[in-house]
Order: structure tokens, then C-alpha cells, then sequence
């Protein structure tokens, strides 16, 4: 009941027109973000870290909360009618729903996308609600070791299931620790990887290294496979939501939406496991498995619910723990702690009138949403015309002034090039971003946290393992990963059958 009340006292405060406001500026910028290929909402909310240090953190994480959203619906938009799919998570939607866009049915297609992100977003939304505060209640109760336990989880399952490679993605997990150690030591006071470069000693900027990995490095990646001449998007065309889309689509709706939640609230590879395994489960339960893999509706429903809901499900342990498993996350809590505010178990009492008046928010932009995607989305689709040489030079542009304008000094320039460049790099050899910034951010918590769980051990490393909850968690971590392998193996085999499992 505490929950319902403070929900509602939540949505007073989002409802104030300012804030509606806020919230419709971020819910357009998604939807902007997601309909461009190559732009995700991490790179948008990244891009904006440095420009909201003027607004209240209200207001700010409403708009980035707004991005997040916005970025999954949008996305199905390139995936239907440019086969492009702008995120990961939008490659399922793009095997039918470009089916379905070239058989001249590409109205249905987005519009079942676009309601049921609606349905899948409003349910896992409510969901939100309803755990939130009782994870966190429980969340309060765990000791040092726990955490640790929490972040391993966070780091491994990050690192392993993000990206097509594991060495790869721990690879990235590893650059991340190390940029997190840079700096001087909390402890001990000494410099840690400094070189002697003063602008060093304080640590490198998340907020800079957000900005560089995601804009730089990203901006530069596409712009080194430019296509020449104009983009071929297909015509919106076919009939909208008939009966029978309908009736094929609403159950879908449902059950990518409980499929897509809980894989959300575990550090278990996010939105793109919930859409494959959606996939997986409409092909087999569908009536008309003959029409996969050349525009089946529930192919693009399922999915599309799954990735939102999925979506949703990822804010359980951010908000909770201040455990990001998505990039959009990572660069979420450094949106947090640029505010001075560190999201877990403490967030819902410390700042309970800004968390619950983000959550209202997510059900205000939800309906923001459906109207933004459904009549407007021939307005999205000229978006796609903007030439790409004008997009990614304005990103870069605004990348080097919100840089500068964090702590106004020439040397962060200079280090987001560095690792602009290091971000190039590694999006040209599939090495995945998020784990890098996961480890950045979690780095040093997680080294926080184990020195307090050896100071209280008196040293003792089995200290780390021997609590209940530390074991429990270890645990899930085997699992998920034992999962993980057995889904990887069945996909590779299901691609060389020629087939999507």
C-alpha cells in the first residue's frame, strides 16, 4: 500500500507541466535515436550527460528515462522498413517485420510493434512497481560480501553474453577496470597509473569516457562504412491492425512481455536473449509456423514486447542494487552519480520523491509513446533521409563541447579522442562497449567493497564466498552461464541448418 501511495504522490509530481515536458523532449529523442541506425539511446543519453548539469536530477533522469524508452520503440522502425536494425535487440524484429514491409504489409508491422511496446512497456512498468521496493527493502540487508558476490554476477554475465565473443566481451570488462583504477587510491592515497599527468590523478571522468566510447567511437565507426548515394527505405504501405493481425498479435503481446521481464532483471545478456527466445517461442506455438521467415506478425509482436518489457525489467536491479546490465544502464548511473546520488537499496529512502516520480514518468511516457509512434511514424521515417555525413559531424561536435563543459579543460579533449579512438577500435573488431563501461563504473565499488569485506575478515578470503546469499548468487552465475552456452550452441546450429532457432 506504501508503494501505491507513494506512486501516486510520484505521478503528482510528473504530471506538473514542466515535467511533462521533460518527459515528452525525451520520449522524442529516442524516438529520433532508435529510428537512426547507428545511434542507440546509450550514445543519446551519453551525449546529453554533460548538457542536463544545469537541470534538477528530476528532470534530468526524467529525459533520459524518456530516451531510454523512446530508443526501443524507434528502433523497430529502421528494422522494419530499412532492414538495419539500430540496436541489437532489434535484429529479431528485422527477419519479419522487413518481410512484412516488402510484401506491402509494413503499416501492420509497425503498428504491432508500436502497441505491443505499449502493452509489454505499461505491464513490466507495473511490475517495476510492485518489486522495486521490496528488492530494495531486502537489498538493504546485504552485507559487503554480498555486493561483491552481485557485482561478479554483473561482470561476468555482462562481459560473457554482450557481444558475439566471451574473450572478447572480457576483454572490454578488463580495459573498463583498468580505466577505473586510474587515478589516486581512496586508501592509501597514492597515484595509480597516473604517468605522472596531473589531469590524471583525480581519474578519468566517466561521463568522458561515456561520451568517447559511445559518440566518438561510434560516430567515427560508421562514418568508415558510409554508404555512398541516398538510403532505400520501403514505402509505408498495407492495411493497419485488421481483425485478424489482431487476433495474432495481442497473445504474442503477452507472453513476449513475460518472457522479456525477468530475463530484464537479471544480469542475463538483456533485451537481445528476450527477443531470440521470443522468437523461439512463437515459431514453435504459432498455427502458421510456414509463414516464418517470410513476414509472420507474431514474428515482429513477440519480439518487439519481449525487448521493451526487457527494457523495463533492467531498471529492477539498477535502481535497486545500482547494478547496470545494459550499456544505456551503465551510462544511467553515471547519470545518477554526476547528481551525487547512488542508486541501491538506499535510493527509495534517501530519494524516494525523485525515484517515484521517475517511475510515474515511465507510465506517462509509455502513452507519449503510442501517440508519438502510431499517427506520426511517416514523420520517423523522413528522419531517415537526414544525410549521414551532417548527422555524425554534429555528434561529434557536441561530443567535444559537452566534454569541455564538464570540468572546462583542454585535457579532456585530448583523453576523449584517446578513447574515441580506442572505441573505434574496438566496434572494427567486435569487441563489445558495455562491458567496458560496466566495469568502470562497478570497478571501484567493487574494490571498496572487497576491502571492507577483508577488513571485517581480518583478511580472510574465504570471506567472500562463505555467506548465504554470496553462494546463492555464485549459484545463479553457473547457471546462467550454463544456459547461456547451451543457447549459443543451439543458435550457431540452428544457423548453419539455415534456420533461427
Amino acid at each position: 500500500m506504501d508503494s501505491i501511495t507513494a506512486l501516486l504522490e510520484g505521478f503528482a509530481t510528473a504530471a506538473q507541466p514542466e515535467y511533462l515536458l521533460y518527459a515528452l523532449l525525451g520520449v522524442t529523442l529516442g524516438t529520433a535515436v532508435g529510428v537512426l541506425p547507428g545511434i542507440g539511446p546509450a550514445m543519446t543519453v551519453a551525449l546529453l550527460l554533460p548538457l542536463t548539469y544545469t537541470l534538477e536530477p528530476t528532470a534530468a533522469l526524467i529525459i533520459f528515462a524518456g530516451i531510454y524508452y523512446g530508443g526501443m520503440y524507434g528502433g523497430s522502425t529502421t528494422s522494419i522498413l530499412l532492414n538495419t536494425p539500430g540496436e541489437s535487440s532489434s535484429i529479431v524484429t528485422a527477419l519479419e517485420g522487413n518481410k512484412m514491409a516488402r510484401a506491402g504489409r509494413g503499416a501492420a508491422a509497425l503498428a504491432t510493434a508500436a502497441i505491443g511496446s505499449f502493452v509489454a512497456g505499461t505491464i513490466a512498468t507495473i511490475l517495476l512497481t510492485l518489486l522495486a521496493p521490496t528488492i530494495a527493502d531486502l537489498a538493504v540487508q546485504l552485507g559487503p560480501a554480498d555486493y561483491v558476490a552481485l557485482m561478479v554476477v554483473a561482470f561476468t554475465t555482462v562481459a560473457a553474453l554482450l557481444g558475439s565473443s566471451p574473450v572478447r566481451g572480457l576483454a572490454s570488462l578488463g580495459l573498463g577496470l583498468f580505466i577505473g583504477l586510474i587515478g589516486t587510491d581512496t586508501l592509501s592515497g597514492q597515484q595509480r597509473f597516473t604517468l605522472g599527468v596531473s589531469t590524471l590523478a583525480d581519474g578519468i571522468d566517466v561521463v568522458v569516457v561515456a561520451v568517447g566510447v559511445f559518440a566518438v567511437g561510434e560516430a567515427l565507426y560508421v562514418a568508415s562504412r558510409l554508404r555512398h548515394g541516398p538510403v532505400e527505405v520501403i514505402p509505408v504501405g498495407g492495411k493497419w491492425m485488421t481483425r485478424d493481425f489482431w487476433a495474432r498479435s495481442w497473445k504474442p503481446w503477452l507472453r513476449g512481455t513475460f518472457i522479456g521481464f525477468p530475463i530484464g532483471t537479471v544480469p542475463a545478456g538483456g533485451a537481445d536473449v528476450s527477443t531470440f527466445l521470443s522468437y523461439a517461442a512463437e515459431k514453435k506455438l504459432s498455427k502458421r509456423p510456414e509463414e516464418f521467415g517470410k513476414g509472420a506478425i507474431e514474428g515482429v509482436a513477440g519480439p518487439e514486447a519481449a525487448n521493451n518489457a526487457a527494457a523495463a525489467g533492467v531498471l529492477v536491479p539498477l535502481l535497486t542494487l545500482g547494478l547496470p546490465t545494459t550499456a544505456t544502464a551503465a551510462v544511467i548511473v553515471a547519470a545518477f552519480q554526476s547528481y551525487g546520488i547512488q542508486p541501491g537499496p538506499l535510493l527509495f529512502t534517501n530519494n524516494s520523491a525523485m525515484v517515484w516520480a521517475l517511475i510515474a514518468s515511465l507510465y506517462i511516457g509509455n502513452v507519449m509513446l503510442l501517440v508519438l509512434n502510431l499517427p506520426l511514424v511517416k514523420i520517423w521515417v523522413k528522419v531517415l533521409q537526414i544525410p549521414r555525413p551532417y548527422l555524425y559531424a554534429g555528434i561529434l561536435l557536441f561530443a567535444a563541447l559537452g566534454t569541455y563543459a564538464v570540468n572546462f579543460v583542454v585535457d579532456d579533449l585530448i583523453v576523449l579522442l584517446a578513447i574515441g579512438v580506442v572505441g573505434f577500435f574496438m566496434r572494427r573488431h567486435g569487441y563489445p562497449v558495455a562491458p567496458l563501461v560496466v566495469g568502470l563504473i562497478l570497478g571501484p565499488m567493487a574494490e571498496e567493497q572487497v576491502r571492507r569485506t577483508l577488513q571485517i575478515s581480518e583478511g580472510s578470503l574465504s570471506a567472500l564466498v562463505t555467506s548465504p546469499f554470496a553462494a546463492v548468487a555464485y549459484t545463479v552465475l553457473v547457471v546462467i552461464l550454463a544456459t547461456a552456452v547451451v543457447l549459443r550452441l543451439r543458435r550457431k546450429k540452428a544457423e548453419r541448418a539455415g534456420q533461427l532457432v
